[in-house]
């Protein structure tokens, strides 16, 4: 009867480490320790179609997550997305003509914002708008396009 007690405390000591470990893996393959982080200045882009681009999505520039995507919000007027992103106080030097990009992660992986820098010797600062974007690729419009010219094509 001692020996079951043991292996019962054995049992559940093991299941509250693996329980451990998984909270450990999950919050640093997610990087949520940057979501809390407040330090920083807030720029906006407007886009004409953003793809799966989704909030909390990635910022980078030159291949350094600068930031993190905070909002996206559909523009009544132009019927263009906004999408708000929140840049690490410590790229305090990225020019105000840098153009942002929608990229995909590989070739079916997750959308993320590519900035890639300008040369003005102008700043982004708090509230800054990126003048310069390029909407994001979508596959499935790339594919329906070159089906619907091969099949032109083909009736020639």
């Amino acid at each position: 009867m001692k020996q079951t007690r043991t292996i019962e405390i054995v049992t559940g000591a093991f299941i509250v480490l693996g329980f451990i470990a998984l909270y450990i893996i999950a919050t640093s393959a997610t990087n949520i320790g940057s979501y809390g982080n407040n330090k920083g200045y807030t720029v906006t882009a407007e886009f004409s179609n953003i793809g799966g681009l989704k909030a909390s999505a990635a910022v980078t520039m030159a291949g350094v997550n600068v930031g993190r995507v905070t909002a996206i919000q559909l523009d009544p007027k132009s019927f263009s997305a906004m999408v708000t992103m929140q840049i690490d106080g410590r790229y305090a030097q990225i020019p105000d003509d840098s153009t942002a990009s929608i990229l995909t992660a590989g070739l079916l992986g997750e959308n993320y914002i590519g900035l890639d820098a300008g040369g003005s010797d102008q700043f982004l600062k708090q509230g800054s708008k990126i003048q310069y974007t390029q909407q994001a690729l979508v596959l499935e419009k790339l594919i329906g396009q070159f089906f619907s010219k091969a099949a032109d094509s083909g009736g020639k």
